[in-house]
């Protein structure tokens, strides 16, 4: 007889089932219109050449998010900036290749090895950055919207509710380090957990709760949000340019309302790489700009296949460099 699978294996398999379900219905809505002789065409006479540029200017991109979280890290002991640009490309390529965001723990956990600074609070800064960039893309939405006519009118509406949704949760982590008390009564009151998992839950509590309160520096988080406006406005220009590849054309204001629409999906339970969303997102928004279904599927799988390429360059690089601090691979000799 074949031994019964255990627990464990059955929710992992349970978990790429709903991951490739979920792929597969994105992937239909996506290709289901689309002229295959045009997007083939649209690779046939791009401009190759110009991912020269776009190489680096999103490699300068991951350098600024990693300065940004530099900020938040700093505040506990002096943190190498060198280690944290190394962590997050570690991070990014395991978003990349992973389900459920488990870049963010990978990051986290070299980090926290390699700074001492404790995995707790370097994930506290890590989800922090995160929730950030969600209120900023919900700013970027709501602007965006205001500056662009011809939206259709289902994208506004669950533009906004999401805008909702987003704004009260981020409130209430800004919030959650003036009620301590509270939640941690909380956590010591729930039923049928062990005391030794409670316990390890109050102290990760505490260390998200000192990550929170990161920024509540005024200067600290002046310079936080500088860093924030300048990663997007990266990344917005890096679209516009990623266009000129085929010859097409994109405004700031497009841009950004793409950019926006694609980091509020990746928030919810999605695919490695955001394979499927993303092409859903690009084909439901980007023919409202005058590109047309097949265009926009080329645009966004060529913006993925330079992603996959920067992040996995500076991912194994990074690999390389912390591979004493990274389970499962040999640190170097001194």
């Amino acid at each position: 007889m074949q031994p019964t699978p255990s627990p464990r294996r059955w929710r992992t398999i349970l978990l790429w089932t709903f991951i490739l379900g979920l792929t597969a219905v994105f992937l239909y809505l996506a290709l289901r219109d689309i002229n295959w002789n045009e997007f083939f065409d649209a690779f046939r006479t791009a401009r190759y050449e110009l991912l020269i540029f776009s190489f680096i200017f999103a490699s300068f991109s991951y350098f600024v998010r990693s300065q940004r979280w530099h900020v938040l890290l700093n505040t506990e002991k002096k943190v190498s900036r060198l280690d944290v640009f190394w962590a997050t490309m570690i991070g990014y390529m395991g978003n990349s290749f992973l389900p459920a965001r488990a870049g963010e723990l990978m990051r986290s956990a070299v980090l926290g090895k390699r700074s001492q600074l404790g995995m707790g609070f370097v994930l506290a800064t890590a989800l922090t950055e995160r929730v950030v960039d969600v209120a900023a893309l919900l700013i970027a939405s709501a602007i965006s919207l205001a500056l662009i006519s011809g939206v259709p009118a289902e994208i506004t509406q669950a533009m906004r509710g999401v805008a909702v949704l987003g704004g009260i949760g981020f409130a209430a982590l800004l919030l959650s380090p003036h009620f301590e008390g509270p939640l941690r009564s909380l956590l010591m009151h729930l039923p049928l957990l062990p005391e030794k998992v409670k316990t390890a839950l109050n102290d990760f509590l505490g260390r998200f709760l000192q990550g929170m309160r990161t920024l509540q520096n005024p200067l600290r988080a002046a310079s936080f949000t500088l860093f924030t406006v300048a990663i997007w406005l990266i990344d917005g220009l890096l679209a516009m340019f990623n266009a000129l590849v085929f010859s097409l054309g994109l405004q700031l204001p497009q841009a950004m309302l793409l950019l926006a629409s694609m980091g509020l999906s990746s928030a919810l339970p999605s695919t490695p790489g955001y394979v499927g969303v993303y092409q859903f997102v690009a084909v439901s928004i980007l023919p409202s700009f005058g590109f047309t279904q097949s265009q926009a599927l080329a645009y966004i799988i060529l913006l993925q296949l330079m992603n996959y390429l920067v992040v996995t360059f500076w991912g194994l690089l990074s690999l390389w460099r912390l591979r004493g601090d990274v389970p499962g691979l040999t640190s170097p000799k001194q």
